[in-house]
């Protein structure tokens, strides 16, 4: 596509509409405006066009208010309820006329359409201006019921603190990179963190790019609650029935449920073989005068199962050398005496839960900062001041139905 061709064919420019589905409701509601071009009797997306930094910032944002009034005035049809969702790249967002997005909103709220069912997604990947210029622009946004979004979010980390400052209402969290059901253990790792960081802060995630019902199944279990993508619906010229999706959506969603419970069913379970399994062996060993002793005899019966043992007090001070298995078999690390692991996400919490339930406990699925792997521990409370932690080997675990 010619720019010129665009530009002096605007008629030929046009609104589609993606739909948004939610987790809650299982039906549509918001709708992504994207921009697309007709020619040769087929509509082609405008998005390179958009995305082209050698085409004038003029001439994108003169195409972009173009399609953006023409898909508001179709939207005054909509529900009252549903939200449009406003591409803008940040660069073109501050260029020239910072209020014209603006003026064309207030226009149509005359005609019927809440600034408060406007989000305005922002893309700030390659922006060049100045951060607190935008920061203030989108604050000034926010002040007439327009809601952030950030977009492109889940390949990187390098967006994380950029989130924390604009305090956005919607993450959208790009599923590109799901392509198969083996994903890195660095991409869940950035979505969990986003998972974290949307919780802080009280945003909701969205997930797009969904084009597999495995994708959906992760959105899912990664707290999302907007869903978007081709698996559900491709871009449209038209809206479609709010309830179009609503008996799958329930059905899958009923179906992901299940595997949930099985999975967290099957972990109960294994926890609680855990608990009994170290009760019996430390009552086995009571009578062992140190801790190195204990854990130099437990090794003989965790032996197919751990990778590292050792016993912490309840401030988290180690009160035992490390044992681990290394490729030539067990070894001793007395270099670990009395370092101290309080710092570590859930430690106190969890030494006080197992003191309150006399109880041990399974560990999510985690890196270990060492190995490298991807490991659970279970932690056991050994009498009321000291713990006894088992690092899980991933070989263990992905033996066992349940724990991967």
């Amino acid at each position: 596509m010619d720019a010129l061709d665009i530009l002096t064919d605007l008629d030929n420019t046009v609104p589609f509409f993606q739909p948004i589905f939610s987790a809650d409701e299982h039906r549509v509601i918001g709708y992504e405006i994207l921009g697309r071009y007709k020619t040769e009797g087929e509509y082609k997306s405008l998005g390179p066009f958009f995305l082209d930094e050698n085409i004038p910032e003029e001439y994108r944002i003169e195409v972009d208010n173009h399609i953006l009034k023409k898909a508001l005035q179709l939207c005054l049809t909509l529900d009252s309820d549903i939200f449009i969702f406003i591409n803008r790249d940040a660069d073109l967002l501050m260029h020239g006329d910072e209020e014209e997005l603006l003026q064309i909103l207030l226009e149509f709220e005359e005609k019927g359409i809440s600034m408060n069912r406007i989000v305005l997604e922002i893309s700030e990947r390659n922006y060049h201006g100045d951060i607190e210029h935008l920061d203030h622009l989108l604050n000034y946004y926010r002040t007439y019921g327009i809601r952030i979004a950030v977009d492109k979010l889940g390949n990187d980390r390098s967006h994380l603190d950029r989130i924390g400052q604009i305090s956005p209402n919607i993450l959208k969290v790009d599923l590109l990179a799901l392509r198969s059901t083996n994903t890195s253990p660095g991409f869940q790792d950035i979505i969990y963190s986003l998972s974290m960081l949307a919780r802080k802060i009280g945003a909701t995630l969205l997930f797009e790019n969904i084009e597999m019902v495995y994708q959906l199944e992760y959105a899912w279990k990664n707290s999302g609650r907007y869903y978007q993508g081709f698996y559900l619906h491709k871009p449209v010229p038209d809206f479609v029935d709010r309830d179009i999706l609503k008996d799958q959506l329930k059905k899958e969603c009923q179906h992901f449920i299940s595997n949930e419970k099985k999975k967290l069913e099957a972990l109960y379970e294994i926890t609680e073989s855990f608990q009994l399994k170290i009760s019996e062996l430390l009552q086995k060993y009571r009578r062992l005068d140190s801790y190195e002793v204990l854990l130099n005899s437990l090794v003989k019966d965790l032996d197919q199962m751990a990778f590292r043992m050792y016993v912490c007090d309840e401030d988290g001070f180690q009160e035992s050398p490390n044992i681990f298995k290394g490729k030539d078999g067990w070894v001793i690390q007395p270099e670990y005496l009395q370092k101290n692991w309080s710092w570590r996400p859930y430690f106190l919490e969890n030494i006080l839960k197992m003191r309150k339930e006399k109880k041990g406990i399974l560990s999510d699925l985690y890196s270990d900062i060492e190995t490298g792997e991807i490991i659970r521990t279970f932690s056991y409370p050994f009498n009321e001041k000291h713990y006894l932690f088992i690092d899980l080997s991933y070989e263990y675990l992905y033996e066992q139905i349940g724990l991967l």
